[in-house]
């Protein structure tokens, strides 16, 4: 077990030229192991994204032992580093994709999947017409330098029982990959809740979302009394910061909020 360790978030607007997506996530994974970044997290749908959500993302889902995953792993094993990103993941159903996000270790394996159980159907929007919701399994977690790591996708984070799931998981750092749409206080909803999953429950967030013109940016890395202590614009681009245990267990100490609760969460 280490003492800290380096994240680094991403912001990028994927499209539909997958090669494209593929070639700015392998530049954005260099830079951020040149930084020294242990992990770098990209957003939802990094993999292939067009607006509004349509067939398209049927015909462009790839399973897990997909072009897009194997060169996640290629890049990881290549730095020595973690890389989490969304793909659109091909299933069972012909009409439906899963919305998933897969985190691929620095020996190129794969070691946590997590698929979006709350699903955009707010706002306008009718993520579930084309997406199948991610079932209420036990989460997967992954280790990063003995900080133990969980992950959640964007509408999700409106939906506080589900980071208190993966902390209950013993998650300590809880990754938010988004694309998070742009409308009337929409970035205030964002940052707002960012900071109240990290602070409710004590653990550092890592939130890394897509660009405008659909996205609204913002990606930030937050401490566990949701302190900022990196983060981005509206434009595309890396940012970087250190996740220390010292930190974690002062917060934890002096606001024990989780030793505390009288309430667990439970499946409706």
């Amino acid at each position: 077990m280490t003492d800290e360790t380096v994240v680094s978030v991403v912001q990028f607007a994927p499209g539909a030229d997958v090669e494209a997506n593929r070639s700015s996530i392998a530049g954005f994974v260099e830079r951020a192991a040149a930084l020294g970044a242990r992990l770098v997290v990209f957003p939802e749908y990094s993999s292939f994204f067009v607006h509004p959500l349509g067939a398209e993302f049927v015909e462009a889902a790839e399973p897990l032992d997909g072009p897009f995953v194997a060169e996640l792993g290629r890049l990881a094993g290549a730095h020595r580093i973690h890389v989490v990103a969304g793909l659109v993941e091909r299933t069972d159903d012909p009409a439906r994709f899963s919305n998933t996000l897969v985190a691929v270790g620095p020996d190129g394996a794969l070691e946590a999947t997590y698929r979006k159980q709350h699903l955009y159907d707010a706002f306008g929007a009718s993520e579930s017409s084309w997406v199948v919701p991610g079932s209420l399994d036990e989460p997967q977690t992954f280790d990063l330098d003995g900080f133990r790591v969980g992950m959640q996708t964007c509408y999700d984070i409106r939906f506080p029982e589900v980071t208190r799931r993966l902390v209950d998981a013993g998650a300590e750092l809880v990754l938010v990959p988004a694309e998070w749409v742009r409308g009337p206080l929409k970035e205030k909803h964002w940052s707002t809740l960012l900071a109240a999953r990290a602070i409710e429950n004590t653990v550092y967030v890592a939130a890394a979302d897509q660009t405008p013109p659909i996205g609204v940016g913002g990606s930030v890395i937050l401490d566990p009394m949701g302190v900022a202590l990196a983060g981005l614009g509206e434009t595309p681009g890396l940012t970087t910061a250190t996740v220390s245990r010292e930190r974690l267990d002062a917060v934890r100490e002096s606001n024990p909020s989780l030793a505390l609760r009288r309430y667990r969460v439970v499946e409706r």
